[in-house]
């Protein structure tokens, strides 16, 4: 069990660490569909060097793009959203390669 009792669900094959992430998940595919996004990935890992030191990774939920801007999503609860590692990783995502993390 997650420690924020996030339950694994599975859709398309694919396990997901939470049925609000899968659920996420079939959205935005019906986006893409749509035509509103396109490139819809997961996921990409991002490597977090800092002055030649890698100090960590982050890999987000989901990234595409959506009108001609690469969107990295993270779905985050209000208590994951507050811990410290994530907190740190996305500020460090910010300074290191100038993206901000859309939370859902």
């Amino acid at each position: 069990m997650n420690k924020y009792h996030a339950k694994r669900t599975t859709v398309d094959g694919i396990t997901f660490d939470s049925k609000r992430e899968a659920k996420r998940y079939v959205e935005l595919q019906i986006l893409e569909r749509a035509g509103r996004i396109t490139n819809l990935q997961r996921p990409k890992p991002y490597q977090l060097v800092v002055n030649g030191v890698k100090v960590g990774r982050y890999t987000p939920d989901f990234t595409y793009v959506e009108n001609g801007v690469e969107v990295v999503e993270d779905v985050k609860s209000p208590a994951t959203k507050k811990a410290r590692d994530y907190r740190l990783r996305k500020m460090l995502m910010l300074a290191i390669y100038g993206i901000s993390i859309k939370e859902t």
